[in-house]
């Protein structure tokens, strides 16, 4: 997949990038700089006695562009004290410039006051991460875009539906698939991949009567004969998906399965997704995948490693990284 960005300088990107991988993304960061033919940055960071965070860099990175890859996800508070310390050794090593590389941004559910006083936690978390010393962040579908204006600094949010798109157009014949958004607040995001995959589009109508659990109510669309894709940002419980799914397959389609770019998959899960009727899950490794999620029968990861090594490799050289939102 290496891009236009060959053309404006890949051998003098190598002798000033650096790549730092934290506990939450050492596999992709690893398969990011495969990508990018660099080697990691060495980097320690352990804990002392009291789950302290220490962090060494442990090699020059003084007047480096360096990309700090982590998620923040579970242990989140961890993980995100961890790009912060990681940011600051940085700065204070001094580093030229320094990109928090976040595939999957936690806290970005709590993008609103949902009732009173309650936070805004994803503001908080993106003036935590400026603070600390981040030049610029990129990255992964955030759950709500207007996220990136809850940062001072150049905020890059790349998309996975074109790796989406290129998976289901190599799996699925064109003729009976469906996009369904399983529910109305997802619909811009599946109307995307419905439109580039030149399908249409289904909503699941439902009602959430409390926190962690759904009912699905009805089906938006005739799904009859159809091969169903639920696409969907974010799958934490895998209740609503395996509700939707089964209210679809209940009116009629073919088969069910679902795209989803951070594959949060808490608690019962897993267990949840495996016992259920439906065909397949995709979910890409923005968060690292557990063991029971490669054991699974019916989970696929899918590699962004491509798509955030292209991204690194043009803001190394100063290049657009527009065109990877096509």
């Amino acid at each position: 997949m290496h891009g236009a960005w060959d053309a404006y300088g890949r051998d003098s990107m190598k002798s000033s990038i650096k790549i730092v991988a934290g506990n939450a993304s050492r596999p992709l960061a690893e398969a990011i700089a495969a990508y990018l033919e660099l080697p990691l940055a060495k980097c320690m960071v352990r804990r002392f006695a009291d789950m302290e965070i220490f962090v060494e860099l442990q090699e020059n990175v003084r007047g480096e562009d360096v990309f700090i890859v982590q998620s923040t996800s579970f242990p989140a508070n961890d993980h995100l004290m961890e790009l912060l310390i990681m940011i600051d050794a940085a700065r204070r090593s001094s580093a030229r410039r320094i990109t928090a590389v976040i595939p999957y941004f936690g806290y970005a559910r709590q993008d609103r006051r949902t009732s009173g006083r309650t936070p805004i936690s994803a503001k908080l978390v993106a003036n935590l991460i400026t603070e600390a010393g981040a030049d610029r962040v990129l990255t992964l579908d955030l759950h709500a875009g207007q996220i990136q204006g809850f940062f001072d600094i150049p905020t890059d949010n790349l998309f996975a539906a074109p790796v989406m798109v290129r998976d289901i157009k190599e799996r699925m014949p064109p003729e009976d698939r469906m996009v369904v958004s399983p529910d109305v607040g997802g619909v811009v995001r599946a109307r995307v991949v419905a439109k580039r995959i030149d399908a249409p589009l289904a909503i699941v109508d439902k009602r959430r009567e409390r926190p962690g659990e759904s009912e699905v109510m009805n089906i938006i669309g005739d799904v009859r004969g159809r091969s169903c894709i639920l696409v969907d940002d974010i799958v934490d419980s895998g209740g609503t998906l395996v509700n939707a799914a089964e209210a679809l397959l209940n009116a009629g389609a073919k088969d069910v399965s679902a795209y989803i770019t951070h594959g949060v998959l808490s608690g019962g899960a897993v267990s949840r997704i495996a016992a259920s009727r439906m065909k397949e899950l995709v979910i890409t490794d923005s968060i690292q995948p557990t063991q029971a999620v490669k054991l699974a029968r019916n989970i696929r990861v899918m590699s962004i490693a491509p798509l955030l090594g292209e991204a690194i490799g043009r803001t190394a050289t100063e290049s657009s990284v527009s065109s990877l939102f096509d």
